[in-house]
């Protein structure tokens, strides 16, 4: 086994969302524009209402994956294609945007702590215009694997036998939420082809003898393996990978093609209220 080390640590930055919301971006910044086949990371963090009361009320999406996990907190989707969902702490919710949908992502709190984390993932030329299709799972859904010290949470991709209930056939995209008591060490094989990364919201850990400090990614370089150590307090993180699809990226805003005439494509159907043409397949729970 080759362990991976740490190519490059990459800090959040602020970015202000939706009708004001603060989110702390580490992929989609001037730093990693996209870490193929993923977009943007966002992270929500906070406590006080005035930064995410305000939410995310309608907006459009084609050409790739929204995936949404929440820690703590409630919020509401609904979509123009009539999905409506009720999204709780633990729960994980799928949307492929593909050809076009408009959907609002709006808390269902005035209190209390909101946190958690919004990815963006590509999709293949052939699958940016195909129909759109909704997922949603709650916390009792996604499948927990504890071992000795560690907690891993497996959201999609394969862990210790047991498989996450997101699947997607493109990217072969493994997503874990992996919690490790103080000094405890963790090993995972990882595909030696994919992009991976990991980003570490609690604690302290060192993988590959480079430490990582709290709310900062980790893009990993080559090997097919990945060992972390826990800090004295210790750390809680999600792990991802994916396999890239080494296709171009054109992007703009909430917009993501191949070419820069799909994007204007894509501007003129939202004008033209063309942007949602097919009612979105909602799978089961």
């Amino acid at each position: 086994m080759t362990s991976r080390s740490i190519r490059q640590l990459v800090h959040a930055l602020a970015i202000t969302e939706g009708a004001g919301v603060t989110v702390h971006r580490t992929i989609g910044t001037p730093r990693v524009r996209h870490l193929d086949p993923f977009l943007m990371l966002d992270h929500f963090a906070s406590n006080d209402p005035d930064d995410y009361i305000a939410g995310f009320p309608d907006h459009p999406h084609r050409g790739f994956i929204t995936l949404t996990y929440m820690l703590d907190g409630h919020m509401e989707h609904r979509d123009s294609m009539g999905n409506r969902g009720d999204l709780r702490a633990g729960g994980i919710q799928w949307m492929k945007a593909a050809s076009g949908v408009i959907h609002s992502e709006m808390p269902q709190q005035t209190n209390g702590l909101m946190r958690g984390f919004q990815l963006w993932i590509n999709l293949p030329a052939y699958e940016k215009m195909s129909d759109p299709q909704y997922q949603e799972f709650s916390a009792e859904r996604i499948p927990v694997v504890k071992l000795d010290g560690a907690r891993v949470k497996i959201i999609s991709g394969e862990f210790a036998g047991q498989r996450g209930p997101i699947h997607d056939p493109h990217t072969a995209i493994q997503y874990f939420d992996i919690s490790l008591a103080p000094e405890t060490a963790f090993t995972h094989r990882l595909d030696g082809s994919a992009t991976a990364f990991l980003y570490l919201f609690e604690g302290s850990l060192q993988t590959g003898g480079t430490a990582v400090e709290t709310h900062a990614l980790a893009v990993l370089g080559s090997g097919n393996e990945i060992a972390v150590s826990a800090g004295p307090k210790g750390a809680r993180f999600i792990l991802l990978s994916g396999r890239p699809l080494h296709e171009p990226i054109v992007q703009y805003g909430p917009f993501v093609m191949n070419t820069e005439p799909e994007i204007r494509q894509a501007f003129d159907d939202y004008r033209h209220n063309r942007l949602v043409r097919i009612r979105a397949q909602t799978v089961s729970k």
